[in-house]
């Protein structure tokens, strides 16, 4: 879910970010309130916007809002505007020019078959071609979100049920999507055929939840069943009836192996493994492949803590907290001048001076997107007085942009899209810097290694491999060239 004026700028400075999660329930009692608190289970996947929307067998009723899911969905009445036995909701991470209440999702529609609400994790990487001739044929957008074009497919497709419409439309999309949509008779949860952003199925009692991660369904009670298979469609009515549907054939899945590495919770499960499990082998594989003579191993915190565990169990270097987050500082881009933004890493981690002083020490983090944040780290202990400061990252070097629902800078500002492995340890002024290769990060989640062939996973991120067409890119690159603009520069 993105827009279209720059989909893919990260403001906030040094992390990839997952735009958005969703959650669904049908047949629940308290639909509305069970979907905030799993909401809330998924804040970390978008911060800037939330938005629910409910059906009560008659009538369909929307709350949006900017902030978190606690700024507006934590008192009785605004729940109270949200009735019925049928919900789904969404957080969300807005990029530039994407930010507003008309791109708040769930995003609903009143088509000729009746109310129509979307929630869609993902990036459709051919919506502005497909925009494009929807307004040439007299469609009028509300939004600037992509996920807009799909209602607008299926508001034209021409077969005669909800599902085969919505086949229909997704038969014209190209990229990556998890959606739960909801009408009148019932809520229906799919993934492309790729799987490339995940989904997952549980239960409530009578309720049959949806969500974008397991440890949503904890949080709210329920049991997991199974993930939503790769190109799966899954209709659930109000009286329970389950029907499962594989319009895409079976092609092999290209999940994103980065909810391993960052974007799931560590409580959550991805792919039937433990993402917290993975982590730790991660750590482990990157102390195989470039141990360290070292006297602590320090995780950058939070994401960092799991790979930092599995270095030090697997290279007997004791794990020690170095640096000390502050969980109360909030998003660094916000501030009002550059010099209290370029503050925002001390304000977030300040060293532990006592444990760190006189000390070799290997820092973990989870990737290096522009290297600032990690610029700042490494300064951060020279000046706390470590003797060495040496570098190791928990995934491979991230070179390319994601454009499946991922916040990436353009590859020109990714720190491994412009320079080699020296270089980048130049930059960020390390003793050392090493990454876990894309082999050790497939061993770590519990495959041989990578095949090439045919990779089990969507590494692109890491290889600049797309598992499938990118049309808008492509169009973009042409228009560029005609207007012989520099690589990333828009018209």
């Amino acid at each position: 879910m993105t827009n279209f004026t720059h989909p893919f700028l990260d403001l906030d400075g040094d992390k990839l970010r997952e735009e958005c999660g969703i959650f669904g329930v049908i047949r629940g009692a308290d639909a509305s309130a069970i979907c905030a608190l799993g909401l809330h289970a998924l804040q970390h996947r978008g911060q800037e916007a939330v938005g629910i929307t409910s059906f009560d067998g008659a009538e369909f009723f929307t709350r949006r809002g900017l902030g978190h899911v606690a700024d507006n969905f934590s008192t009785e009445e605004a729940l109270a505007e949200l009735p019925g036995a049928m919900a789904a909701g969404h957080v969300r991470y807005s990029t530039t020019g994407g930010a507003g209440m008309r791109n708040v999702q769930p995003l609903y529609a009143d088509l000729a078959s009746g109310g129509f609400a979307v929630a869609h994790n993902g990036n459709i990487s051919n919506a502005r071609k497909l925009r494009q001739e929807l307004v040439e044929k007299g469609a009028i957008f509300q939004s600037t979100s992509d996920t807009e074009v799909i209602i607008h497919l299926v508001a034209t497709s021409r077969y005669p049920t909800t599902l085969d419409r919505l086949v229909d439309a997704l038969r014209l999309v190209e990229g990556a999507y998890a959606l739960i949509v909801m009408t009148p008779r019932g809520m229906i949860a799919c993934r492309d055929p790729l799987g490339i952003r995940p989904l997952v199925m549980g239960k409530l009692g009578d309720s049959t939840i949806f969500a974008s991660e397991t440890v949503a369904l904890d949080v709210v009670g329920a049991v997991f069943v199974r993930q939503v298979d790769p190109g799966e469609f899954v209709e659930v009515d109000f009286e329970g009836n389950v029907r499962c549907h594989r319009p895409f054939g079976d092609p092999a899945p290209r999940p994103c192996i980065f909810e391993h590495v960052y974007f799931s919770r560590p409580d959550s499960i991805f792919n039937d493994r433990s993402v917290y499990e993975a982590r730790k082998n991660i750590g482990m594989e990157l102390a195989k492949e470039n141990p360290c003579d070292a006297d602590l191993v320090v995780p950058v915190p939070d994401s960092g803590v799991p790979a930092a565990i599995g270095y030090s169990q697997q290279s007997g270097i004791p794990f020690e907290l170095g640096i000390i987050r502050s969980h109360y500082v909030g998003r660094t881009f916000i501030q009002p001048s550059d010099g209290a933004r370029h503050a925002g890493v001390k304000r977030k981690h300040n060293a532990n001076r006592l444990l760190v002083e006189g000390k070799r020490i290997v820092l973990i983090d989870d990737s290096i997107v522009r290297g600032t944040t990690s610029l700042k780290i490494v300064q951060m202990m020279r000046d706390a007085g470590a003797a060495e400061v040496h570098f190791r990252v928990a995934s491979p070097p991230t070179g390319h942009g994601c454009y499946y629902g991922v916040d990436t800078p353009e590859r020109s500002k990714l720190l491994a899209g412009r320079m080699d492995l020296a270089a980048m340890r130049e930059f960020i002024q390390a003793d050392s810097l090493a990454f876990v290769s894309i082999d050790g990060l497939y061993r770590a989640v519990g495959l041989e290694g990578r095949n090439d062939a045919c990779p089990q996973y969507c590494d692109a991120c890491f290889t600049g491999e797309y598992p499938t067409s990118l049309t808008d890119l492509a169009d973009k690159t042409v228009r560029e060239a005609q207007l012989d603009l520099p690589v990333g520069k828009v018209a």
